[in-house]
C-alpha cells in the first residue's frame, strides 16, 4: 500500500497549482467530475492504471475522455501525470487530501455530526455558527443519524470529538457506579 504522504503530495501541489491560478472552483468542479466517473465506471481507472495496457494508448483514452467531459489545463495536466506515474489508482485519495487541503486555505473545517433524530435546519444553522464561533473557522456540517445514540449529538471536528449523547453519558454513569 502506498504511504498517504505520496497522497498528500499530490493533493498539495494540485491545491497550490489551483490556488495560485484562481482556479481553484473550477478544478474542484472537474476532479469532483471525474471521481464520480472513476466511481461509476472503474474498469477506465483499472484500464489507466494496467501495466499491461501501453502508455499510448492510455493517452488516447485520457484524451478520449477529456473531449467528452472537458477540463482546464490545470487538471487535464494533473490527470496525465497521475496516469504517467502510476498514481491514477488512487484519484480518490488524491481528491480526498485536495479537498481538505483547499478547505484549510481557505479557512472551512469540516464537522461530522451524528445525531439520533433528524436536525431542523434551524437547528443545524445553530449549530454551524456555534461550531464555527468556537474554531474561528468556517464549518460545514456532514450529518448522520444513528439512534443508537439515544439522544443528544457526537460532534468531530478535525481529531477532537465532543461526545454530548445520551448514550456516552448512561456508559460513564455506568462506569462511576461499578467503580463505587
Amino acid at each position: 500500500m502506498i504511504s498517504s504522504a505520496i497522497f498528500i503530495r499530490y493533493a498539495r501541489s494540485m491545491a497550490e497549482v489551483a490556488l495560485e491560478s484562481n482556479q481553484e472552483p473550477a478544478v474542484t468542479s472537474e476532479l469532483s467530475t471525474y471521481r464520480e466517473i472513476f466511481r461509476s465506471v472503474p474498469e477506465l481507472l483499472e484500464t489507466l492504471d494496467s501495466p499491461a495496457i501501453p502508455r499510448d494508448a492510455k493517452e488516447r483514452l485520457l484524451v478520449a475522455l477529456m473531449n467528452r467531459y472537458p477540463v482546464s489545463k490545470i487538471s487535464g495536466n494533473f490527470l496525465r501525470i497521475l496516469v504517467d506515474h502510476h498514481r491514477i489508482r488512487y484519484f480518490e485519495e488524491i481528491c480526498q487530501a485536495y479537498a481538505r487541503i483547499v478547505n484549510e486555505r481557505k479557512g472551512i473545517v469540516a464537522a461530522r455530526v451524528t445525531s439520533a433524530h433528524t436536525l431542523s435546519k434551524e437547528e443545524l444553522a445553530r449549530l454551524r455558527d456555534s461550531l464555527s464561533e468556537a474554531t474561528g473557522r468556517t464549518v460545514t456540517l456532514e450529518v448522520q443519524t444513528d439512534v443508537s445514540l439515544l439522544g443528544g449529538l457526537v460532534v468531530q471536528v478535525g481529531s477532537t470529538v465532543y461526545d454530548g449523547s445520551i448514550r456516552s453519558q448512561l456508559e460513564e454513569m455506568k462506569r462511576r457506579l461499578t467503580e463505587a
